[in-house]
């Protein structure tokens, strides 16, 4: 019989995985946003 608990710890485990892997792509992103908007800035003035 499969051991139910601990394949719902793998979904979990890989789940919130997933999720900090979308979580510091979008972190990095925004972060190249401002970078981006701040040069654009800096280059008007």
């Amino acid at each position: 019989m499969p051991d139910y608990k601990e394949l719902y710890l793998q979904l979990m485990r890989a789940a919130e995985k997933s999720i900090r892997i979308l979580v510091e792509a979008q972190q990095r992103c925004e972060e190249q946003i401002l970078q981006e908007a701040d040069q654009e800035e800096e280059s008007r003035t």
